[in-house]
Protein backbone atom coordinates (compact mmCIF):
# COMPACT_ATOMS: atom_id res chain seq x y z
CA UNK A 1 0.00 0.00 0.00
CA UNK A 2 1.45 3.30 -0.91
CA UNK A 3 1.04 6.25 0.96
CA UNK A 4 3.23 8.51 -0.37
CA UNK A 5 1.30 12.38 -0.06
CA UNK A 6 0.41 14.32 2.83
CA UNK A 7 -3.16 13.91 2.85
CA UNK A 8 -2.97 10.03 2.73
CA UNK A 9 -0.76 9.92 5.61
CA UNK A 10 -2.17 12.29 7.63
CA UNK A 11 -5.71 10.39 7.02
CA UNK A 12 -3.80 7.09 8.34
CA UNK A 13 -2.71 8.57 11.16
CA UNK A 14 -6.38 10.04 11.79
CA UNK A 15 -7.02 6.86 14.39
CA UNK A 16 -3.80 7.77 16.47
CA UNK A 17 -4.14 11.69 16.74
CA UNK A 18 -3.97 15.07 14.92
CA UNK A 19 0.07 15.11 12.70
CA UNK A 20 1.71 16.97 10.79
CA UNK A 21 3.73 16.11 7.55
CA UNK A 22 6.73 17.63 6.15
CA UNK A 23 8.30 16.79 3.07
CA UNK A 24 12.04 15.53 4.04
CA UNK A 25 14.76 13.72 1.76
CA UNK A 26 12.71 12.93 -0.92
CA UNK A 27 10.05 10.88 1.38
CA UNK A 28 7.80 12.86 4.22
CA UNK A 29 8.50 13.47 8.17
CA UNK A 30 5.12 12.55 10.34
CA UNK A 31 5.31 14.69 13.43
CA UNK A 32 3.27 14.96 16.74
CA UNK A 33 3.63 17.61 19.30
CA UNK A 34 7.26 18.83 17.19
CA UNK A 35 8.64 15.72 17.41
CA UNK A 36 8.83 13.11 14.42
CA UNK A 37 8.14 9.64 15.09
CA UNK A 38 7.51 8.10 11.68
CA UNK A 39 8.43 8.58 8.21
CA UNK A 40 7.70 7.93 4.74
CA UNK A 41 9.91 6.84 2.00
CA UNK A 42 8.87 5.62 -1.54
CA UNK A 43 5.18 5.50 -0.33
CA UNK A 44 6.38 2.81 2.11
CA UNK A 45 5.72 4.05 6.59
CA UNK A 46 8.14 3.09 8.97
CA UNK A 47 7.79 4.03 12.83
CA UNK A 48 10.36 5.35 15.11
CA UNK A 49 11.89 2.55 17.19
CA UNK A 50 14.16 1.72 20.20
CA UNK A 51 15.52 -1.14 22.02
CA UNK A 52 11.61 -1.26 24.00
CA UNK A 53 9.80 -1.56 20.52
CA UNK A 54 12.18 -3.16 18.44
CA UNK A 55 11.66 -6.69 19.03
CA UNK A 56 7.63 -6.31 18.68
CA UNK A 57 8.15 -4.76 15.15
CA UNK A 58 10.86 -7.91 14.41
CA UNK A 59 8.19 -10.44 15.56
CA UNK A 60 5.73 -8.22 12.64
CA UNK A 61 8.59 -9.47 10.14
CA UNK A 62 9.22 -6.23 9.69
CA UNK A 63 12.72 -4.48 8.63
CA UNK A 64 14.63 -1.37 9.61
CA UNK A 65 14.89 1.61 7.20
CA UNK A 66 17.98 1.70 5.11
CA UNK A 67 19.45 3.66 2.92
CA UNK A 68 23.01 3.76 0.63
CA UNK A 69 24.87 6.94 1.09
CA UNK A 70 28.71 6.75 -0.42
CA UNK A 71 28.59 3.52 -1.22
CA UNK A 72 27.40 2.26 2.48
CA UNK A 73 24.45 1.09 3.55
CA UNK A 74 23.08 3.06 6.57
CA UNK A 75 20.16 1.80 8.83
CA UNK A 76 17.99 4.49 10.80
CA UNK A 77 16.23 3.76 13.82
CA UNK A 78 13.06 3.71 11.74
CA UNK A 79 11.33 0.46 11.30
CA UNK A 80 8.56 -0.47 8.20
CA UNK A 81 5.10 -0.06 9.60
CA UNK A 82 4.11 -4.09 9.25
CA UNK A 83 1.15 -4.62 6.71
CA UNK A 84 -1.47 -5.84 8.68
CA UNK A 85 -1.96 -2.72 10.29
CA UNK A 86 -3.38 -0.96 7.29
CA UNK A 87 -6.14 -2.74 8.27
CA UNK A 88 -6.00 -2.73 11.57
CA UNK A 89 -6.58 0.48 12.88
CA UNK A 90 -6.66 0.00 16.58
CA UNK A 91 -3.68 -1.62 16.37
CA UNK A 92 -1.88 1.11 13.94
CA UNK A 93 -2.81 3.40 16.40
CA UNK A 94 -1.01 1.44 19.50
CA UNK A 95 1.79 1.02 17.15
CA UNK A 96 2.42 4.76 16.34
CA UNK A 97 1.68 5.23 20.27
CA UNK A 98 4.68 3.34 20.20
CA UNK A 99 6.64 5.03 17.93
CA UNK A 100 5.60 8.54 19.65
CA UNK A 101 7.32 6.97 22.62
CA UNK A 102 10.74 5.49 21.11
CA UNK A 103 10.68 9.58 19.75
CA UNK A 104 10.49 10.85 23.00
CA UNK A 105 13.19 8.70 24.51
CA UNK A 106 15.30 9.44 22.01
CA UNK A 107 15.20 12.95 22.68
CA UNK A 108 15.76 12.62 26.34
CA UNK A 109 19.63 13.12 27.66
CA UNK A 110 20.80 9.56 29.15
CA UNK A 111 20.40 8.82 32.21
CA UNK A 112 23.83 9.76 33.98
CA UNK A 113 24.67 11.75 31.11
CA UNK A 114 25.77 15.28 32.70
CA UNK A 115 24.81 18.66 31.02
CA UNK A 116 27.59 20.78 29.77
CA UNK A 117 28.02 23.65 32.34
CA UNK A 118 29.11 26.84 30.23
CA UNK A 119 32.85 27.98 30.53
CA UNK A 120 33.21 31.33 32.84
CA UNK A 121 34.10 33.73 30.63
CA UNK A 122 37.68 35.11 32.27
CA UNK A 123 37.85 38.11 34.22
CA UNK A 124 39.57 40.90 32.08
CA UNK A 125 43.18 41.22 32.90
CA UNK A 126 43.93 44.79 34.85
CA UNK A 127 47.50 46.02 35.29
CA UNK A 128 47.45 47.77 38.48
CA UNK A 129 50.75 46.88 39.72
CA UNK A 130 53.30 50.03 38.29
CA UNK A 131 56.70 48.67 37.19
CA UNK A 132 59.34 49.65 39.06
CA UNK A 133 61.07 52.88 38.47
CA UNK A 134 64.31 53.05 37.31
CA UNK A 135 66.60 55.02 38.74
Amino acid sequence: MAFDDPESIRELFSIYGPVSVRRMFGGHGVFADGMMFALESDGELYLKADDLTIPKLAAENSEPFVYKAKGREIALSYWKLPERLYDEPDDFASFAREAFGAAQRAAKPKSGARKMKKARKPEPKTSKSKKPKRR
